[in-house]
């Protein structure tokens, strides 16, 4: 039987312990991001210093669909939280061209562009296996465009982005504080500044519903 875990206003409640039987039951990583988000909000830390005062020997992303929040941690130090906007039609997986939706799954950084139309581009490696594997069931690609973007994911490398699937997806500036994009992850110019700063090829990207 799992642990039972004490009820908010309940005999013998307080915050402190409730969140250590929270994370002691179900584990770290994104649990930790989620307990994050219920304690401060997606607004609710602070960015003190500028990054490039700060030394983060090993970048990551998560991004929080569902709270429109990106986190950047150092190994499993949370270093910051960024507001960002989606996809215009953000819920759920992407798998074609032109839907609207920001991707779920692990990925990798895989270009950096500092000029790009959008102030700095930092292209991911989509599309992933889900979605090749229901391009592949759709018809929309082939078993040999399959098997080229499989290589190409296995190898940390840019993908064909000219298939029917879709592509040149990442994180970049200009964001409107609305989901407007047609798939990638938009952050403020300032903010995006700070992640090209820091994030290099290779570094991976969790993307959460």
């Amino acid at each position: 039987m799992g642990r039972r875990l004490l009820q908010p206003g309940g005999p013998g409640f307080s915050v402190s312990r409730f969140f250590t039987a929270v994370l002691s039951t179900l584990g770290c990583g994104v649990v930790t991001v989620l307990a994050l988000g219920l304690v401060t909000g997606a607004g609710g830390w602070s960015n003190p210093r500028p990054l490039s005062s700060l030394s983060v020997q090993d970048p990551r992303l998560v991004v929080l669909k569902s709270k429109r929040v990106l986190y950047l941690f150092d190994h499993d130090r949370l270093v910051r939280t960024y507001p960002v906007d989606l996809g215009f039609a953000a819920a759920g997986q992407k798998f074609r061209a032109g839907d609207g939706r920001t991707p779920e799954g692990n990925f990798r950084i895989v270009t950096k562009n500092a000029s790009s139309p959008y102030h700095r581009f930092l292209g991911i490696n989509y599309p992933g296996e889900e979605s090749i594997k229901w391009g592949l069931q759709q018809g929309l690609i082939s078993g040999g465009q399959a098997i080229s973007l499989l290589q190409a994911i296995a190898a940390d490398q840019r993908p064909d982005w000219d298939t029917p699937l879709g592509g040149g997806i990442g994180i970049h500036g200009h964001r409107e504080g609305m989901d407007w994009t047609a798939g990638c992850i938009a952050l403020s110019d300032q903010h995006v500044e700070e992640l090209f700063e820091v994030l290099r090829i290779g570094d991976p990207v969790e993307i959460l519903p």
